[in-house]
């Protein structure tokens, strides 16, 4: 697949430390529309750290983050959130108290920029109502519309964070390990919803991901870091052939 002619995300040597220790060493790379880029390590590597760079959770010691060309470096999650970088947490992050179908309106009216009260009449806002509902049938949590949050299960948790992620309608989806803690029944309804985003072709798609199986069935390219440097970057089945990432990262070829 030949890439657009512009990055929609790139970092040009990115770092952090902490005290004395390096997380993320001086990363460059380029990500673009309609690819799924797949970032493995071992634990430890700094592939979360590198997502919380690029989403806005940790300011960078050095190094740049660009978005459509444009410098974002400087910018807050928040903002970069509005600018079209949608992540969704290996911890989840909702609202508890609220209800499930509360949760994603919240997301549509964020979308919508609509600075309506969430405690406001929703009956003259049916279209939001309506596309609310669309995201929880994408991700097959409707029958649980009406339920609080804290009532949920950790998998349920993880598919109603994905409906958000839909309904904030990122350029850019960024997902840390998104079937982690999910049970063998939840997990496809998750990697579905990602096979159909990524068949769009339209978006950019950043996985962090421990399972091998996971990243063979989505990646069409595989990063991987190690103590915080980029030490591999290409196409899966050339990154996984690799003997310096097949014995340090993803196990021998057998147990891969």
């Amino acid at each position: 697949m030949t890439p657009a002619a512009m990055p929609s995300l790139s970092t040009r040597e990115l770092s952090i430390r902490f005290g004395g220790h390096v997380a993320v060493n001086q990363v460059t790379a380029d990500f673009y529309p309609g690819t799924l880029t797949v970032i493995v390590g071992p634990n430890g590597a700094g592939k979360t750290t590198y997502f919380n760079l690029m989403s806005g959770q940790l300011p960078a010691t050095s190094g740049t983050v660009l978005l459509d060309g444009a410098d974002i470096t400087r910018h807050g999650a928040a903002k970069r959130t509005a600018l079209g970088i949608g992540r969704a947490f290996q911890l989840t992050n909702l609202f508890p108290h609220l209800t499930v179908s509360e949760n994603v309106r919240l997301a549509v009216q964020s979308r919508a920029r609509i600075g309506m009260n969430m405690f406001s009449r929703w009956s003259s806002h049916t279209d939001l109502i309506v596309r609310a509902d669309h995201y929880l049938e994408r991700v097959s949590m409707a029958g649980r519309r009406d339920t609080r949050v804290a009532a949920l299960s950790h998998g349920d948790k993880r598919k109603l964070e994905v409906a958000i992620l839909l309904a904030l309608e990122p350029a850019v989806m960024m997902f840390d390990e998104p079937t982690a803690g999910m049970s063998v029944d939840e997990v496809p309804v998750v990697l579905d919803l990602i096979h159909q985003v990524k068949a769009e072709r339209n978006k950019t798609i950043l996985l962090v991901e421990h399972k091998m199986d996971v990243v063979r069935s989505l990646a069409d390219r595989i990063i991987v870091l190690h103590n915080g440097a980029l030490v591999a970057d290409g196409n899966p089945a050339e990154v996984m052939a690799s003997a310096i990432v097949q014995e340090a990262y993803l196990g021998t070829p057998e147990h891969a």
